[in-house]
């Protein structure tokens, strides 16, 4: 099977940037990205492309080479559904807050509310394509949706996780890896299917780069990758501490550590800890898959990887606290960067949330500076935890549009956020334009601790 027409259900963060990749290597498929948010659309669409919903460094490029050509955004699902050979879904699938599973399994509402509408509107076969981070054996369950709609449409259901990272998406997707596509390697249909993805994929990347597996070896692998990774950062983070009560510097230990070729460098950086949208909900996913099946201690160990990201955060804030004489109310704290990393404007399970929450209730005045991260989102993300009311919130948090008013008579900075604009400041005029003492916190080890310590900062940095 040829594919000439491709519909995404969802124009967040995988589907945007991966659809408008597809486009811009594919001229001959028409893509179609379309979400029930019309703001969201809207901003797709807007004529300024740097105005995109979601900043990744050549993202806009791409969007504005493909756009108007082959890639197309839109809020008319059931056309796009209709029109479609192959449909992805790339929905939000949250970590339940209700019922069963509450606070560890994924909620599948979305993707089954996608199903339902592509049973209700197709009237041709489809390959279906599951792009969302999803529990084994989702696809399973869409089967059974699909399968049964009695309109005589036959689907095939494929996985195809993204191993995508904020702030180098565009890369990630031009010279992945690997892709991976499971799908029903048993059936001819089946091998179809997947031959069909994988043509889609061969524009670009090469036959050695992808990797084609049963469903559920697909669905699986993306939980276990970002398991991985987070436990190494977990790791890291355990030892920074250590660290800081030894004597020990983190940096060395992770450098060390590192040219040890069976362990590597990558995710050794020790942080105020981790965040996005993948690996806390993946590790909880995975807890509780490994808790269906009665394997407790399996669940026990992925768990304490969250602990240990949890900790680390708080641990952070408290630092800042303690060292602020055990107490910062009323006081000004600069908070330097929102995004979970640099390079993004994704905010979802960042630490600077986290931080800030536990500031505010400390009755801290909070000051936030983020290159890429409007004081809307912002806000919504702290009247997301539900710990004050938002009038509350608005009284007690200050957004500023530069790294020095942010920092103007603060009693502390804080950098949250490894934006490399941060490096190049001016530390002299903020140091100059602070209350004395001034307390810095470097939760990214990004700054030169004894060039800012020359300067008069009480320096402090994760792990050392």
């Amino acid at each position: 099977m040829k594919v000439k027409n491709i519909c995404c259900i969802g124009a967040g963060y995988v589907g945007g940037p991966t659809m408008a990749i597809i486009a811009q290597k594919s001229p001959e498929i028409r893509v179609t990205v379309v979400d029930i948010n019309e703001k969201r659309i809207a901003a797709w669409n807007d004529p300024d492309v740097e105005k995109i919903p979601i900043y990744e460094p050549g993202l806009s490029e791409v969007v504005a080479e493909a756009r108007g050509r082959n890639l197309f955004f839109s809020t008319d699902v059931d056309a796009a559904i209709d029109a479609a050979d192959m449909i992805f879904i790339s929905v939000n699938t949250p970590t339940k807050t209700y019922g069963i599973g509450k606070g560890m399994a994924a909620d599948l509402k979305y993707i089954e509310l996608c199903a339902r509408q592509i049973a209700r509107v197709a009237t041709s076969d489809k390959i279906i394509v599951e792009k969302s981070t999803l529990p084994v054996r989702t696809a399973e369950a869409l089967k059974n949706i699909l399968d049964n709609t009695g309109n005589g449409v036959n689907f095939q259901i494929l996985s195809n996780p993204e191993f995508l990272a904020e702030g180098t998406a565009v890369a990630d997707l031009q010279m992945p890896d690997r892709v991976l596509i499971g799908g029903d390697l048993d059936t001819e249909a089946g091998k179809a299917a997947v031959q069909a993805l994988v043509d889609v994929y061969g524009h670009w990347v090469t036959a050695d780069n992808i990797l084609t597996t049963n469903v559920w070896s697909s669905e699986l692998s993306k939980l276990t990758a970002n398991a991985f990774l987070a436990q190494r950062v977990s790791s890291i983070n355990a030892m920074s501490e250590l660290c800081e009560k030894t004597g020990a510097d983190v940096n060395e230990v992770a450098k060390a550590i590192g040219m040890d070729s069976r362990i590597g460098p990558k995710f050794l950086k020790a942080s105020v800890g981790f965040g996005g949208s993948c690996f806390q909900k993946d590790i909880l996913n995975l807890v509780y898959i490994a808790k269906s099946f009665g394997l407790q201690e399996v669940a026990d160990y992925w768990e304490q990887v969250i602990i240990m990201n949890d900790h680390q955060k708080r641990r952070f804030a408290e630092n800042i606290v303690r060292t602020l004489y055990n107490t910062v109310s009323g006081k000004k704290i600069a908070m330097l960067g929102w995004a979970f990393k640099k390079d993004t404007n994704d905010t979802r399970e960042s630490a600077a949330i986290y931080v800030a929450d536990y500031l505010l209730n400390e009755r801290a005045e909070v000051v936030v500076y983020d290159p890429k991260v409007t004081k809307e989102q912002i806000l919504a993300d702290l009247d997301y935890l539900g710990s004050r009311s938002e009038a509350e919130n608005r009284e007690l948090i200050t957004v500023v549009d530069t790294a020095y008013a942010a920092t103007r008579e603060a009693h502390a900075v804080a950098i949250l956020t490894e934006w490399d604009a941060f490096v190049a400041l001016d530390w002299d005029h903020i140091y100059k334009a602070m209350l004395k003492p001034a307390f810095l916190f470097d939760g990214r080890r990004l700054l030169d601790k004894e060039a800012l310590q020359a300067k008069g900062f009480e320096f402090y940095a994760i792990g050392s």
